[in-house]
């Protein structure tokens, strides 16, 4: 069957997803990139089962990942912790728990956003997998990336991923 034909099938779906701001900064009222996500879910009709701003730290990513994949939520949705300063350790916690890799999401993302800043693109390592049955993205915290990310690359074939991660 072709790509068209999947995405037909899988276009009923309706996704209950977990979005994950990691940030020392942020709060529920400045984290735009954290409502752009949750604006753009809902607006393909999909459910927030979770929204949590967490400091960038690993055992709390941890935790929540693992909390959510037992909890069976089909997609958990990072931003933030992605670059390679002293902090950043969101890309590290979450590529070292994926059971599969997406690698073309970090892969276009870079390409795309090298369209629009430039060498500074190279900074990024979003990243996206599976963990069990979870299908997991991690994205810089910026809300043009954010943006980026959310309105080329996932919220176009979200229901076709997921779809294809319940096998069927």
């Amino acid at each position: 069957m072709s790509t068209r034909t999947h995405q037909e099938q899988a276009s009923d779906l309706r996704l209950r997803c977990a979005v994950v701001t990691c940030s020392d900064t942020r709060t529920a009222e400045n984290d735009t990139s954290g409502a752009y996500i949750r604006e753009a879910l809902q607006k393909a009709g999909h459910t927030i089962s979770a929204y949590q701003i967490v400091p960038d730290e690993p055992n709390l990513i941890d935790k929540l990942l693992r909390t959510y994949v037992a909890e069976e939520i089909d997609v958990v949705l990072l931003n933030g912790g992605t670059g390679i300063s002293r902090r950043d350790s969101t890309y590290d916690t979450v590529s070292g728990m994926l059971d599969k890799t997406l690698p073309g999401f970090g892969e276009i993302f870079r390409v795309l956003s090298f369209e629009e800043i430039g060498p500074a693109s190279m900074l990024s390592r979003a990243t996206a997998g599976v963990i069990s049955r979870t299908l997991v993205f991690s994205m810089p915290g910026s809300t043009g990336a954010v943006r980026l990310a959310m309105d080329r690359l996932i919220a176009p074939d979200l229901k076709h991923l997921v779809w294809e991660i319940a096998g069927h």
